[in-house]
């Protein structure tokens, strides 16, 4: 089978922090949001090709990126958008990339901001076993927080009915963007689009599919962080480094108190503040502050400020004189 890692966004609600590098690049202790995919799709068997899909601005980045690391079987598929505002939904995209690059066997996607705790393995496997559409599946655990998810219901594996963000929730089991499909539905991605369906999402596709056809689902009960948002990259950062800070080597930490998972990263300085729970990029200057769930990123300075909650760009220069 083939693999598609889904990193097209410009995660515009992240900015300043993504609005010149991709998210799925942001670091997570020491490695990043896309790296555990991209790790076990290199290391699986069942896996021929691995297509990035993304666009034109962040290319670059993600060429370098696969060739710093030495992962051999992904390579970049660019859309052709530099801009949010010309991108033509995911659907689309993908439908895009199987024409660009003539895919016609059994299909992986996955989302590249989103962190798992299965084992990509264990869904191909059961992709294997059911040799249907299949999707991963997630029980957020709360009505409320259901609401801005797709949702599914089942009888057993099998999907019987969808849910795209509700007012109601009948369920708090969530589709997550992990997605298997046997080589004879690719050509539905034409058909579907052709009669005008929604381009956005592919939970639209997998709903007008599973009228046509059955749908199974995956659920695990691992984590999952879906990075659309500051709040959900700082969990993901909390869980990898288990709530404890994390100096690299050749920072400097001088009289400052460090707590929860704050990550103070290579060359930055950290003097007479306080940190809870923040990431402190590389070559960032940070004293006489307090930083509480805040994103600094690298060369930014701040001298006499506190602050909560925030996303500071790079090279940014705050002061209270």
């Amino acid at each position: 089978m083939d693999a598609i890692v889904l990193a097209g966004g410009y995660a515009t609600r992240m900015w300043p922090i993504t609005r010149n590098r991709p998210k799925m690049l942001l670091p997570v202790g020491d490695t990043t949001v896309i790296d555990k995919t991209l790790a076990q799709l290199d290391d699986n068997d069942d896996v021929e090709d691995v297509y990035i899909s993304t666009n034109e601005r962040f290319a670059a980045d993600f060429e370098n990126y696969v060739d710093e690391q030495g992962y051999e079987k992904p390579q970049l598929s660019v859309e052709d958008t530099s801009d949010e505002d010309e991108k033509f939904g995911v659907v689309g995209a993908l439908a895009q990339l199987i024409d660009r690059e003539g895919l016609d066997d059994d299909l992986l996607i996955i989302a590249g901001d989103n962190m798992v705790g299965f084992d990509i393995e264990d869904f191909v496997d059961f992709f294997g076993d059911k040799q249907s559409p299949v999707l991963a599946a997630y029980d957020v655990g709360d009505l409320e927080r259901a609401k801005s998810y797709g949702l599914v219901e089942l009888d057993g594996d099998e999907v019987i009915n969808f849910q795209e963000k509700p007012d109601n929730p009948n369920t708090t089991l969530a589709s997550i963007a992990c997605y298997a499909f046997p080589a004879n539905v690719l050509p539905k991605f034409d058909t579907y689009l052709a009669n005008d369906e929604n381009p956005d999402e592919p939970g639209w596709f997998l709903q007008w599919l599973q009228n046509r056809q059955s749908v199974h689902a995956f659920t695990f009960e691992d984590v999952w962080f879906d990075i659309g948002e500051a709040a959900a990259y700082l969990d993901a950062v909390d869980w990898k480094l288990g709530g404890e800070p994390k100096i690299a080597d050749d920072a400097t930490v001088e009289n400052s108190n460090l707590s929860g998972s704050t990550h103070v990263m290579s060359g930055a300085t950290v003097k007479d503040s306080r940190i809870t729970d923040s990431l402190i990029f590389p070559d960032a200057h940070v004293e006489d502050a307090e930083l509480t769930d805040t994103v600094f990123d690298e060369k930014a300075t701040i001298k006499g400020i506190d602050l909560t909650d925030s996303l500071v760009g790079s090279y940014s220069k705050l002061s209270d004189e």
